[in-house]
């Protein structure tokens, strides 16, 4: 894919994000996302507020948007929060580490609906996410995703760099693709690592970043034999999962860690996938001789 054809893509999706109302609020977590996400509206002249999650989002970052900080639980103090700020769409978004119920400070506002909260949690992450959502649009707001308020920031169709996926590589892909259709019904990750049509590792509760340290463990102890520069990874939304919540998500680290795993490159769903800092992806997958595709949805 030519620069000039990711522009074009770029620009066609922007296009749809008109319709979002300003402001914009952003339940913001971990990560760059949020603020990757917060820039993308206020270049559309889209005003972002952002709802930082103590503990989670970064306070430094952060201080360059309006904002108001929250606790996991406060639902009561975000809805009267989001109303004061006029923000009738709202954002989840960026990294949280699932927090135990025991660790929730609940607020008078989540107490009246603790019996939904409770059902919320009681399933995976895209459960989770859906049932606070159904709460918030219980209330008069309207949930959205990054495909409606930064499409910009969505990964195109095809290859972004000059390395290109060859036969094996291909069938890797399509074999992890049937694999993470295969997990979906359990809600537990959105990425599998595949090596010459083995199936080498799947992620879980520690997310991408983790799953790629472990299959560089795995070569490093001798467990994967195969070659450097062969197998995936492969990212892609799981299978009736709302697209408002969650998509999987690369940046450079995700780089940095397929190439430790000394895998031969990134395959993610394009449409449904986030890549944060997309000129800084390219740049590293093509200094690590990384191939990253996007894959028709």
């Amino acid at each position: 894919m030519t620069a000039n054809t990711l522009e074009t893509s770029k620009a066609l999706e922007s296009s749809k994000a008109l319709e979002i109302s300003s402001p914009v609020g952003l339940i913001a977590a971990g990560g760059v996302m949020p603020f990757a996400v917060a820039d993308s509206l206020a270049a559309r002249g889209i005003d972002p507020v952002l709802f930082a999650l103590r503990g989670a989002c970064d306070p430094v970052a952060v201080a360059r948007f309006r904002h108001h900080w929250i606790s996991v639980g406060q639902l009561g103090r975000a809805i009267k929060l989001f109303r004061s700020e006029n923000c009738r769409d709202l954002v989840f978004i960026g990294t949280l580490v699932r927090p135990a119920l025991s660790e929730i400070r609940l607020d008078w506002g989540t107490l009246r609906v603790i019996g939904r909260v409770w059902a919320a949690f009681r399933g995976g992450d895209d459960h989770l996410l859906s049932g606070i959502g159904r709460i918030f649009e219980q209330d008069g707001f309207r949930m959205v995703g990054i495909r409606d308020v930064a499409p910009d920031l969505l990964m195109p169709e095809g290859c972004l760099t000059r390395a290109t996926p060859d036969q094996d590589a291909a069938a890797d892909i399509l074999r992890g693709r049937e694999v993470l259709r295969a997990l979906s019904p359990f809600d537990i990750g959105q990425a599998a690592v595949v090596i010459d049509g083995h199936v080498v590792a799947v992620e879980d509760i520690e997310g991408t970043d983790g799953l790629l340290k472990r299959v560089a463990r795995l070569r490093g102890e001798g467990r994967i034999r195969a070659s450097s520069g062969r197998g995936v990874l492969v990212k892609a939304p799981k299978s009736g999962q709302d697209l408002r919540f969650d998509l999987p998500t690369v940046g450079p680290r995700t780089v940095e860690g397929a190439a430790a795993a000394k895998l031969a490159g990134i395959a993610i769903v394009a449409g449904n996938t986030v890549v944060a800092e997309p000129q800084a992806v390219i740049e590293a997958a093509d200094a690590a001789g990384l191939f990253v595709t996007g894959l028709p949805a």
